[in-house]
């Protein structure tokens, strides 16, 4: 097996038992809270593989409801999450999935509250770091490595080149970017993962662009 980092060998700093059933889990939630922007007030998770298999074991259900309440890798809340969770009002369910996945390690969160619904896959590849594959339909390739700007627009000519000379402008390098839509001419997603932190400017500027109808970010 080839490895991309050495951090997929040695893992994180992190509650254990496991980095690729623990740490990539928390992430998940971590990343699918961040992108759903607060506190998700259910959570229904459905796991795959061998997820499916050893959640409860390996803690892979008490990592991704940490991850939800935004506690890191290695927050020492991440083996109380389920009571905090349950303190906060949250509910929230584990659905263990036989059918196949793209990857062994795969979860797939619907989360909501009374403003709204998101529905996030993700993959746990190995010490730590994960993929989210799939949000809200769109498939996609968002490592959580880099800070990333989530562009929803109308699949029109020249957006993709209006939003790659604002991120210019701004004296920055885009990483990685990849376009997803679920037809030609309606709503797709622009994923751009970029070497410097985003400030509110970029993102007001983005904002205002035509045929840009929503844009969110992540930290690393």
């Amino acid at each position: 097996m080839k490895y991309r980092s050495v951090f997929e060998i040695i893992g994180p700093v992190m509650i254990g038992p496991s980095s690729s059933h623990t740490a990539g889990a928390a992430r998940i939630g971590r990343v699918a809270r961040t992108l759903f922007g607060r506190q998700p007030e259910w959570a229904r998770i459905h796991l795959y593989g061998s997820f499916a298999e050893t959640y409860k074991g390996h803690g892979t259900d008490v990592a991704i409801i940490g991850g939800l309440l935004d506690y890191d890798t290695f927050d020492e809340r991440i083996k109380t999450a389920f009571t905090e969770a349950k303190q906060l009002g949250m509910t929230f369910e584990f659905i263990a999935e036989e059918e196949e996945a793209i990857h062994p390690n795969t979860a797939r969160l619907v989360i909501g509250d009374s403003q709204g619904t998101m529905e996030l896959t993700g993959i746990s590849i190995g010490g730590g770091t994960m993929e989210v594959v799939d949000l809200n339909g769109f498939p996609l390739r968002l490592s959580g490595h880099y800070p990333a700007l989530l562009v929803v627009h109308d699949d029109r000519s020249g957006v993709i080149a209006n939003v790659s000379n604002v991120i210019a402008m701004q004296g920055m390098n885009i990483a990685h970017m990849e376009v997803g839509r679920k037809e030609k001419g309606e709503m797709a997603l622009m994923v751009i993962e970029v070497d410097q932190m985003i400030d509110e400017t970029l993102l007001n500027e983005l904002q205002a662009l035509p045929h840009v109808t929503q844009v969110s970010t992540l930290a690393n």
